[in-house]
Formats: structure tokens, sequence, C-alpha cells
């Protein structure tokens, strides 16, 4: 038995595909990098507030993936079986179901901004910066759940460059207004955190307008209409509620768990915000390419049993954990080395400088089951049809084993903030096992499209 697959299709599929999503998602997570290093440079306050307000953002963000993710891993079987119709059904109801999530978070968000903060900090300092930074970045939530689905919706028909184009383009015009706005520069007035918020408003609004040029005028594929997008199939509505729902739910429940997370660090201290700030964007940058593994192999594996090849999920299978080690030890392997260096990109104090090269040097150690365990659940299990199985298993970990850990790390026992974040962080190590163990047992291959 070769462990290696050495059919050409696979990595035809599957490299284009990751490099092409890690572009986008290194260019997405810079949008937040910049944010981040601008306004700690700024000054730490506006880090803290900032830090505070995406991870409400990140919140929604999981539940919207959850929805995105349904039409990719039913779209992906059906661009296999070379029916596009469906596709375009599965995509006007995720529509939908995010637009419906953005509303919620939009209207709570605007209307009780400091009331939703101090779910994660008690610093009242902090909480008057984040809320001034909420109320412009909540218009960003209706936006963004927009681009997202649609970009989902492309990824499973293989065309995502469109992404990297994006966030490219939001990159750069984030920048350059941080650049203005923040600081004052060029004429521009000192807006500091207001400035921040703003131009990225601005660099979603360019990202939706470039997605939807796509879409309508350019794509050869799916050829998307208006008329489609507003359309809603109760025929599909089974469909996607069975694949989806499980994601949607799992994603809503890990972002929660990782807003608790939030709160736990936020309120030991500023020092401990502003250190947890740095090293979760620094972590999200190292472990794109685990994440980009997850859309690749969802849509390689969703793809190939969508065409009928059930014979090639197994030799693929194993394949891509391989890859998925390999990505991890190198990741890993790159960001301690280069720790101390990233740190000190930032102004901040000693005490929060020493924090986050703790972190850092646990997430190092982490990011290595990161990239195996999250593609192998979400990219291979979940591609194959079976979605229970990630939102079980993630959320038994988060909710029996992190949370409860980290809560009494942090306020029964009084252990130091490096061991409540070790508690954070260590089911990205714990759960390689189970999803090792599901992965190579292959219960998870399930035929999810219907005949016309």
């Amino acid at each position: 038995m070769r462990i290696v697959t050495s059919d050409r299709n696979f990595y035809k599929t599957f490299f284009p595909l990751l490099i092409v999503i890690s572009l986008q998602l290194l260019a997405s997570f810079a949008v937040n990098m910049v944010d981040n290093l601008m306004l700690g440079t700024y000054n730490e306050l506006a880090l803290s507030g900032a830090t505070i307000v995406n991870q409400v953002h990140f919140t929604l963000a999981q539940l919207v993936a959850g929805v995105a993710s349904g039409v990719a891993v039913i779209g992906s079987q059906y661009w296999g079986k070379g029916e596009i119709d469906p596709i375009r059904r599965i995509t006007a109801i995720g529509l939908k179901f995010a637009l419906l999530a953005g509303a919620v978070f939009f209207a709570v968000t605007l209307i009780i901004p400091d009331i939703v903060l101090r779910l994660f900090t008690a610093d009242e300092a902090v909480i008057a910066e984040g809320v001034k930074y909420l109320k412009i970045m909540c218009w960003t939530f209706l936006i963004f759940t927009l681009s997202n689905t649609l970009m989902y919706s492309l990824q499973s028909v293989e065309t995502a460059f469109i992404g990297t184009l994006m966030s490219v383009s939001t990159i750069i015009i984030n920048a350059c207004l941080n650049y203005c706005l923040i600081y004052g520069n060029l004429g521009a007035p000192e807006l500091g955190i207001k400035g921040a918020a703003i131009a990225t408003l601005t660099s979603r609004v360019v990202e939706l307008i470039i997605i939807l040029v796509y879409i309508f005028f350019i794509d050869k594929k799916l050829k998307m209409r208006v008329r489609h997008l507003l359309s809603f199939d109760v025929k599909f509505l089974k469909d996607f509620l069975k694949i989806s729902m499980p994601l949607v739910i799992s994603g809503a429940l890990w972002g929660v768990a990782q807003a608790a997370q939030t709160s736990v660090l936020g309120h030991i201290s500023a020092e401990v915000i502003a250190a947890s700030s740095i090293a979760a964007i620094v972590s999200q940058i190292f472990a794109v390419f685990g994440i980009a593994c997850a859309s690749a192999a969802s849509v390689t594996i969703g793809k190939t049993i969508g065409s009928g090849r059930l014979d090639l999920v197994r030799p693929y299978a194993r394949t891509l954990q391989l890859i998925f080690v390999a990505i991890g030890l190198v990741s890993g392997a790159v960001l301690f080395t280069f720790k101390g260096i990233i740190v000190d990109l930032y102004s901040v104090s000693d005490e929060t400088r020493r924090l986050s090269i703790q972190f850092l040097t646990v997430l190092s150690i982490t990011i290595v089951g990161t990239c195996y365990e999250y593609p192998a659940a979400s990219g291979i299990i979940a591609g194959g049809g079976d979605t229970k199985y990630p939102a079980i298993i993630e959320n038994i970990f988060t909710w029996l084993f992190v949370i409860p850990s980290a809560v009494l790390s942090a306020f029964v026992f009084g252990f130091p903030p490096i061991v409540t974040f070790i508690c954070l962080k260590a089911d990205q190590i714990l759960k390689c096992i189970p999803n090792a163990i599901r992965c190579n047992r292959y219960k998870w291959i399930r035929e999810l499209t219907k005949s016309e």
C-alpha cells in the first residue's frame, strides 16, 4: 500500500487551491496585522480596545464560516458531478442565513456596544476605546457576511484567486488609510482608533464590490445572476440545513468559546490583553497554511466523492495528513525562531513584551497540532460529508476542558498568565489523537448530491 498517492489529479487540484487560498488568507490576516501593528505603535490602550472588538467580529466570522462551509461542502460534490445549478441554489440559501447572522450582530453592537464589550473586560478605559471602534466596525458585519459566503461558493468550483485579489486590495487600502487617519498624516485628521475603523470599513466595501463584479460579469463557471441570489429553493433547504447546521452550531459555540477565552485573559490585566492580541494575530498568520489546507482538502475530497471516484478517497486522505503534519512542523519552527523579532515590532511595555514572548513560545508548539487537527476534521472529514464529527469533537474539548481549566487557573488558583494561556491552547495538541483515529477509519465518506 502506497502511503502517498501518485495520482496527478490530486496534486493538480489540491496544491493550486492551497497556494491561492493561502495567499488570500495571508493577505486577509495581514489586514488585522496592519491594524494591530499601527494601533500598537499609536498606543497600547487603542490596541487593547481594537482587540476586544475584533473578538466580536471573530465570533461572527466563525458562525458565517459554518454557513459558507456548508455551501462549499455540498457545492464541491455537485462540481465533481458536473452540475452547476444546484450550487447556485445552495449559495442563495447560504447567503440569506449568513446575512441574517450579520444583521443580528450589527443591530446588537450598534445599539448596546458598551454592554457587549463589558463581556470581555472590566477596564473602563479599554471599553471606551473599543466603543469608538465598534460603532464604525459594526457596519462591516453586514458586508463581510456577503463577501465571505460568495467567496466560499467560488472555492467550491475551484475558483479561489478572486479571494486573493480581494484580500490584497483590502490590505493596500487599509494600510494607506490607516497611515493617514490613525496618525493624521498627509493632511488627514488624527483619528486614532476611529481612523483604523474607517480604514477597515472602506476596504471591506471595496472587497465586496470586487467579488460582485467578478461573479456577475467575469465568472464563467457559476454564471450567477441577481435572480439566482434572490431565489430560495426549498428543495435544497433540507440538504443545506443537514450539512451546515452542525458547522454553524460548532462555529457559533467555538466563537463564543474564543470570546470566553478573551474574557478570561481580559479580566487579568490590560497587559495580558495586549500580549494575547499580539500572540493571536501572529499565530493566525503562521497557521494560515493549516487553515488553507482545510479549505483545499474539503474541495478536493468533495469533488472526488461527487465524481464517483470513491477508490481514490483513502489514498488522498493519507497524503493530505502527511502534508498537514509537514506544514505544522515548518510553521512551528519558523514562529519559534522569529518570535522575539516579531514582538519587537510593537511599542509595548516590558511586561507586555515578556508575556508576548511566553505566549508565542507556547503557540510555536501548539501550532503543529493546529495544522493537523483542524484540516483533518474540517477539511478531510467534513469535506467527505460528515460535518457532525468536527462539531462534536470541537465542543467536547472546548467546553469540558479548555474553558473550565482556564477559569480555574486564572480565578481559582491564581496561576501566572502563561499557565492559563497553556490551558487555553492545549486542546490543539490533544485533538490530534481522536481526529487521526477518525480520519483513518473512513466512516465519513458520504455522497450528498441528489438527482435532478
